[in-house]
């Protein structure tokens, strides 16, 4: 698994927020640690979903990624 934390511009409250966390539940191979108004931390297996997967999902919700960081 690999973490990362998505910078995300758009969002502006809970509601933002947990449209954020149900898209992000929703694929295969991601494990949602946290989302709050502007971010999103997470880990994935690569071999199942990759990162363009994981922003497509968040800009599906009306939102955008603005930057991702990669976590040891």
């Amino acid at each position: 698994m690999e973490r990362t934390t998505l910078a995300i511009e758009g969002m502006s409250c809970g509601h933002c927020a947990r449209a954020v966390e149900r898209a992000l539940q929703a694929l295969e191979g991601v494990e949602v640690e946290r989302v709050e108004v502007g971010s999103a931390r997470l880990a994935y297996d690569p071999a199942r979903v990759g990162p363009e997967q994981i922003a497509a999902a968040v800009e599906a919700e009306g939102y955008t990624v603005r930057s991702r960081g990669r976590q040891p």
